[in-house]
């Protein structure tokens, strides 16, 4: 049986949210999460599962209780034939993409920050980039958790209002166990990034998203250029060491410096912020890299932020982001980082962002340490015309009266949260004060 540890301090990645739960526990077996389960009931505690901390709102902030998966990481069982792994919950990416390369098996997509726990990337709906893929929550088809009664659950993805509550649930069923995941075969991809004028960027926008596996943006707010990032599967090769060991240096080393003693230049004088964004845009490099799909997918996050993120429909992107760009040429903020643009496939999930239609997502930073506060306002804002739904593990000024306008079927969700939930132990403050009227 694990003990749980009393009056320690916990705060997200970014360092912007920060709390004091009561206990913080870190079982090793599914009867020591039961057990913790039947101890917050009793108590009238609420218990959060806190992932990584990779997310930038109060999402996975704890009230009373803390709950840290590091304990139960790894393979279970796979099916080669079938394409499926059954991983436990509290695996980090980096350590999943790496057990299925073992055994030949791979993600079909991935994202860019591969730190995330599985619990938390699929709880939230941590996505890629790619107009036939779904987040990584769409890759699972099998759900081990532990309800609010503490009963061990299972359910095999359908067609059925459990399995879309499931899919992205924010943790509010219950303790997610373990996970099976629809994989493909492993696979290696070329991402070849090249410095593009927003015009020409644009133009080829549709036929970018079509054509390529991957695309994404990065648009340097306020000036003329994007950096595209076009990316496709090559035959099966992992990174060489000398690539390896040059991408390192550069990108996790000169890059990362560079880019840190730059945004400290505009945290000191904000003032600064749109020289310096100049600068940035200019020296985008045009290059390639190759590796297996995760040693692609990865970039290192070194220098700390703060981020917003919304998904709108693809349609719309282009006359968004036309006036985005025209905007902020403007009516500059003191602002650095580019804003990232990706595409992904609609998701029946009841709290999906994407709502069931090909989706836009737009991701917009601050460097820690300087106010995000007015440039964010402006993109809630902005978002709204575009019918904008913000990913819940980023921040956002969502209340219970947007969201139950933004997603119809949230009632349904809450339905199946009161069944398998019915003392409210995975509703933290935060959690109520969004989901409950």
């Amino acid at each position: 049986m694990s003990i749980p540890i009393k009056g320690m301090k916990w705060s997200n990645w970014a360092q912007n949210v920060i709390a004091q739960p009561d206990y913080f526990h870190y079982p090793e077996s599914v009867s020591d999460i039961q057990d913790t389960i039947d101890s917050c009931r009793i108590r009238g505690a609420s218990l959060r599962v806190t992932g990584a901390a990779h997310s930038f709102s109060p999402v996975a902030s704890p009230d009373h209780d803390a709950m840290s998966l590091d304990n139960l990481r790894g393979l279970i069982s796979y099916n080669s034939e079938a394409m499926e792994a059954r991983i436990w919950a509290g695996t980090y990416l980096h350590e999943a993409a790496r057990i299925l390369a073992s055994i030949d098996m791979a993600f079909e997509n991935m994202g860019d920050i591969q730190e995330q726990t599985i619990a938390g990337a699929v709880s939230t709906g941590t996505h890629g980039t790619g107009i036939t893929f779904g987040s990584l929550s769409d890759q699972v088809i099998a759900w081990t958790w532990i309800d609010g009664k503490g009963q061990v659950r299972h359910h095999r993805r359908a067609n059925d209002d459990l399995s879309k509550a499931l899919s992205l649930s924010l943790g509010m069923l219950g303790v997610l166990v373990d996970v099976t995941l629809r994989t493909v075969p492993l696979y290696s991809l070329r991402v070849k990034s090249t410095r593009s004028g927003f015009d020409e960027a644009l133009t080829a926008w549709t036929s970018g998203i079509h054509t390529n596996r991957h695309m994404e943006w990065f648009y340097f707010p306020g000036t003329n250029t994007v950096q595209v990032k076009e990316t496709n599967t090559i035959p099966l090769a992992k990174q060489r060491f000398q690539s390896k060991t040059k991408n390192f240096v550069k990108n996790g080393i000169i890059e990362t410096v560079g880019f840190k003693a730059l945004s400290e230049l505009c945290r000191v004088k904000p003032k600064l912020s749109r020289k310096l964004t100049n600068f940035s845009a200019k020296n985008v490099p045009n290059g390639s890299k190759e590796g297996l799909y995760y040693e692609v997918f990865s970039s290192p996050r070194l220098v700390k932020f703060t981020e917003t993120e919304y998904a709108i429909p693809l349609h719309a992107f282009e006359t968004c982001i036309m006036e985005i760009h025209e905007f902020l040429r403007a009516h500059p903020f003191y602002v650095h980082f580019p804003i990232e643009c990706r595409v992904t496939a609609g998701e029946d999930a009841f709290l999906s962002p994407t709502q069931g239609v090909e989706t836009a997502f737009l991701a917009f930073h601050m460097y820690k340490g300087m106010d995000d506060g007015p440039y964010f306002k402006w993109v809630h804002k902005l978002m709204e015309k575009y019918n904008g739904r913000p990913h819940f593990g980023k921040l956002n000024d969502l209340t219970n009266e947007k969201l139950t306008t933004s997603y119809p079927n949230v009632d349904r969700f809450l339905k199946i949260r009161e069944k398998y939930d019915p003392n409210g132990i995975f509703m933290s403050q935060y959690m109520k004060q969004l989901f409950l009227p």
